[in-house]
């Protein structure tokens, strides 16, 4: 259901100027459905503010979405208290399990149905014999599934067009840490997935009508993919040319993530969910190899560990962990090291550290961790890893530093002098203002849309689409 202005078109004029603006100035208003396999709120910063800023923009947005506890239950409650529509139905765990271990030893990727719930399909099914969607969104490997039972069944004609944000390419990630890890677990995973996730993720990339994804590198690995030109992209509903994919990357809420003085003297701190193998690795890395070389130096600089999760390699480094104790500030106690866990916000951390770092070893995707401290005025060490997906400029925005010895001098170079730090911290945050508002990304998310239902949708009376002479 797409509204539009068609005073602007002249139809005894194909070549009216006005044809030249884009034509999604001329959408008033999209009817969306936007499906995503895990509950959108402020940790799962790309729906949770994509979804936000679709509703502000005037769109009609509809979320299809599983939930795991009553945290998130209520999460979901202030989606609806902002007038999107939401269709959940819960994933107990013994569910997830369940589906997993029916994976297992078959050749589709474990996550690929790790998140499957036959009850939100049937809301699916419903939904999409009641209402008219102009485009259907559908987030994550994970989430797949739900999109392609959505184009196999229950499409009223003629279908909207089908849109899959991949975020990452999770076989790039796999074949990563299948070398690199740090964590036995996540090492085990990778191996045993990351061929028939190569296999899978090629499917997907030659079978919705967008793909969305968050870096240039994850774009590269998923158009390598799409070239393979399995057997399978033969049988009915598989599109010839592949569909494009492009680069939607995340954002920072530039309200939450703000500088906010003073900074305290000799303290770097590292963000992440430390669940995560990458981040594992990464931590380890800091700690066992770059940290040494600071202290060397200046063995009064403290280190926090911020993120929620934190497996025993981690926690065993700060002698006072306890799972019961509540997260330490910066600047509480005297230990070298300090793992908070998870913390109620992040923001303060970033804006007391005197530095932040990221020598990610591998990953995928966009390093939200980066923009955050960015966003915070935090001068920035991070690894060319984690510097990869931005256009950040290196020296002006943030130190990029590759190896324990060039990352360890970056740091100590920073320690040293202020008005360094003061001017990276000040670029950096400018930088993520200016590419990464969420703003800019939904606008540039709905240009998307647009193009997509331009591509697979016939114009109504009165509405030039297309005009062969100019």
């Amino acid at each position: 259901m797409i509204e539009l202005n068609t005073n602007f078109f002249n139809p005894c004029n194909p070549c009216n100027p006005w044809l030249e603006t884009k034509f999604v100035q001329f959408v008033s208003k999209m009817r969306i459905l936007y499906i995503v396999p895990y509950t959108p709120n402020p940790i799962r910063v790309r729906p949770y503010n994509l979804i936000r800023g679709l509703r502000r923009l005037g769109h009609d947005v509809t979320v299809a979405t599983l939930w795991e506890d009553e945290s998130e239950r209520a999460d979901l409650a202030r989606l609806e208290a902002q007038g999107i529509r939401v269709l959940a139905r819960p994933l107990p765990r013994g569910r997830a399990l369940w589906n997993a271990l029916r994976a297992l030893p078959g050749r589709t990727p474990i996550q690929a149905g790790y998140c499957w719930q036959p009850a939100l399909a049937a809301d699916l099914a419903r939904a999409l014999q009641r209402e008219a969607y102009d485009i259907i969104h559908v987030e994550h490997l994970r989430g797949a599934i739900y999109g392609q039972r959505v184009m196999k069944n229950g499409m009223n004609a003629p279908r909207p067009p089908v849109i899959w944000d991949s975020v990452d390419c999770i076989s790039h990630l796999f074949a990563q840490a299948a070398n690199r890890s740090r964590s036995r677990k996540g090492k085990l995973i990778t191996r045993l997935e990351l061929d028939r996730t190569r296999r899978h993720e090629a499917r997907l990339a030659n079978q919705f009508d967008r793909v969305l994804v968050t870096s240039p590198a994850d774009k590269a690995a998923l158009e390598a993919l799409q070239k393979q030109k399995p057997g399978f992209l033969e049988k009915p509903g598989f599109s010839s040319p592949p569909p494009p994919i492009q680069v939607l990357p995340n954002g920072v809420d530039m309200a939450y993530f703000t500088p906010d003085g003073p900074r305290r003297d000799n303290v770097i701190v590292v963000t992440g969910k430390m669940s995560y193998h990458a981040n594992v690795t990464m931590v380890l890395t800091l700690v066992e190899a770059i940290m040494p070389r600071v202290w060397a130096r200046r063995p009064d600089v403290r280190l926090y560990i911020v993120g929620k999760g934190p497996p025993a390699a981690i926690t065993r480094l700060d002698p006072t962990w306890s799972p019961t104790r509540k997260p330490p500030r910066i600047g509480d106690g005297e230990e070298r090291i300090v793992v908070t866990g998870q913390v109620e916000h992040v923001p303060p951390y970033l804006q007391r550290a005197t530095l932040a770092v990221a020598p990610v070893p591998y990953g995928a995707g966009i390093q939200n961790k980066v923009l955050e401290a960015m966003a915070c005025g935090a001068p920035v060490v991070a690894s060319p890893q984690a510097g990869s997906a931005l256009t950040a400029q290196a020296g002006r925005d943030l130190y990029i530093a590759e190896g324990a010895d060039a990352f360890a001098a970056a740091i100590l170079a920073l320690l040293d002098d202020p008005q360094a730090r003061a001017r990276l911290g000040q670029a950096g945050r400018a930088y993520v203002e200016k590419h990464h508002s969420w703003k800019a990304i939904t606008e540039q998310l709905v240009d998307v849309y647009v193009s997509a239902i331009e591509a697979t949708t016939e114009p109504g009376p009165g509405v030039v689409k297309q005009h062969s002479c100019c």
